[in-house]
């Protein structure tokens, strides 16, 4: 299978927080990620967009109660850094560790995932992306651009995971043509969460699940790409 264009050579992450203050504290300090700019997503949520290497961490600050459901299959976020190497936990629990660039073949990001069915996941992503897939001491790998997906194998991961919560919850693809994508990967068995829709002049968007249910979302933004058309 083809493998799908990204408009950028590098995923984003996401995660919902009522805890802003800390968890910037945390991310900028700790981990070293600096504040890229703030978005306004709508009335009573802030995202706080942070370069990751050239990805971004989606800081989703909300005013309203984020709910205590159950954790995604995301399980970690791997930073390659200079620093010295860690495993650390933000203040709303997510993990993140701190690794020497190539460990386990990261060189820039990667998100470590537990799936029920490694073979099914291994069809997912390749046929609705067509990624390469990459040796992994723990299970498989592809490489998404620069970054890495690496999938577990986990009886015990969530079935149908929700997309609000705290902990990690999706990840993003800039693509060039959202709708032709979205498409590809419903042809492909993913699940649809969200048909695509247009953002103002920010950005045309779709969301698709993965066979566990966890949420991707894909993304035609305007200053990647140059139009929404």
């Amino acid at each position: 299978m083809k493998e799908m264009k990204l408009a950028k050579p590098r995923f984003d992450i996401g995660l919902a927080t009522n805890n802003l203050d800390e968890m910037l504290n945390f991310w900028q300090n700790d981990v070293g990620v600096p504040l890229d700019h703030v978005l306004k997503i709508r009335r009573g949520q802030n995202q706080h967009r942070h370069d990751l290497m050239g990805s971004v961490l989606k800081i989703n600050h909300f005013e309203e109660t984020v709910p205590e459901n159950p954790p995604a299959g995301y399980l970690e976020l791997m930073v390659a850094s200079e620093r010295e190497e860690a495993r650390l936990i933000d203040p709303d629990g997510n993990a993140v560790s701190l690794v020497a660039p190539g460990s386990e073949g990261v060189t820039q990001i990667a998100v470590r995932m537990g799936v029920r069915d490694l073979e099914a996941h291994r069809r997912f992503y390749s046929d609705a992306f067509g990624f390469p897939e990459k040796p992994y001491s723990k299970g498989l790998a592809f490489q998404a651009g620069e970054g890495l997906i690496l999938l577990e194998q986990d009886p015990d991961a969530p079935a149908d995971a929700e997309f609000r919560g705290k902990g990690w919850r999706y990840i993003t693809f800039q693509v060039f043509k959202v709708d032709e994508e979205h498409k590809r990967v419903l042809a492909a068995g993913g699940g649809e969460a969200l048909a695509p829709v247009t953002l103002g002049t920010t950005a045309r968007i779709s969301m698709v699940r993965d066979p566990d249910g966890n949420w991707i979302e894909l993304s035609q933004r305007a200053s990647i790409v140059g139009s929404l058309e």
